[in-house]
Formats: structure tokens, sequence, C-alpha cells
């Protein structure tokens, strides 16, 4: 999987290794990252995750969790001698890239589209108070992204580009929804996608 920072996912764990850390976790109030096992490898790139909640525990030591995205960072080395993953990181933030003033009108631009794609999944529409909090992470979390799009968000150290980015995939979603429904119409209207 793909944490974003901000992001809310629940988590099953039921291997061995992985309760022993989530245990030392929740025993040292402490954060564990993920990374991406993709299918062309291990990324580097992930996300350090702070146990939210405990949603439910097992008897045999399994738990349910709520996790949150906290911050993106680098795996630089990985360590082997321990009972389950783990490595060296650095936490990664915005001011390695330098200086991004932003444009107020990319990130009003990429709020907007959010606020479309919403209203058209939910027929609610954000209100302007929340929606002008949300930063791209903060849109990001609360959708359902392909984990290639979720990566590269992770890997983008611009805030900037990040919204860029979003406002790209938020229109295509927006295309697709629009196409969508246009052929759902044309069926109904006539039974074949001929108009």
């Amino acid at each position: 999987m793909v944490l974003l920072p901000q992001e809310l996912a629940p988590l099953h764990i039921f291997e061995e290794r992985y309760k022993l850390m989530v245990g030392q976790c929740l025993e040292e109030e402490r954060e564990f990252g993920i990374l991406w096992l993709a299918d062309d490898g291990l990324k580097e790139i992930g996300c350090a995750a702070r146990i939210a909640r405990v949603l439910e525990r097992f008897d045999d030591g399994r738990l349910n969790i709520l996790v949150e995205g906290s911050e993106p960072f680098r795996l630089l080395r990985k360590i082997g001698d321990l009972p389950y993953p783990a490595g060296d990181v650095e936490l990664l933030d915005d001011a390695e890239a330098g200086p991004d003033p932003g444009d107020p009108a990319v990130a009003d631009h990429a709020r907007e589209r959010y606020a479309d794609l919403v209203e058209q999944v939910t027929e609610n529409r954000p209100e302007s108070g929340s929606l002008a909090r949300l930063d791209a992470y903060g849109m990001a979390a609360t959708l359902d992204v392909a984990l290639e799009a979720k990566q590269a968000l992770l890997e983008l150290r611009s805030e900037r580009v990040r919204l860029e980015q979003l406002d790209s995939l938020f229109a295509e979603a927006l295309e697709r929804i629009e196409l969508a429904e246009r052929a759902a119409e044309r069926a109904a209207g006539n039974g074949s996608l001929h108009g």
C-alpha cells in the first residue's frame, strides 16, 4: 500500500513480526514506516504512520488498527537483525527542494476541481472553509487514487507540483465520469451507444 500524510487507513495486523512491531509502537508511542512493494521492487520513499486507534484486539494477538500518515521519508539502509522489517530513514520536507512560494491560483484551481469531483461522487460539495484548509496531501488522502499516482505525489518535494499533478488527476476523473454518464444516458435512451 501507499500511505500519504494525513491519510487514514485501517490495517489488519496478523503476522507475528508485525504484531511484535505494532506492540512496540503502541508501548513506546512510536510511529512505523510504510513503503510500497511495487511490481518493480520496494520503493525508497515511504510515509511514517502513527497508530491513531486500536479498533479491535483478538485473543491470538491479531489487531485491527487505524493509522494516520504523518511524514514522508527516504529509506537509507535496511536493518536485518530485528524480528521485523526495519531501516534507517531520513524524514523529508519540501524545504529541500528550495523555495517554492507557490501560486495561489494553482491551489485554488486544484481545490475547485477537487470540490467538483467530490460533488459529482457524493452530491455534496465541501464547504469553502474546510476546502481552503486542504493541501495536496489532504485532498488526495480522501480519494481513491491509484497507487502509482499516490507514490508519485509522495515523492514530490514541491506542494505546487503536487497540486498541479492533482489538478490533472481530478480533471481526468471528472472527464471519465462525464463520459460514463453520457454513455449511460445514450444506452437508456435507445438501448445502444450510437446516438
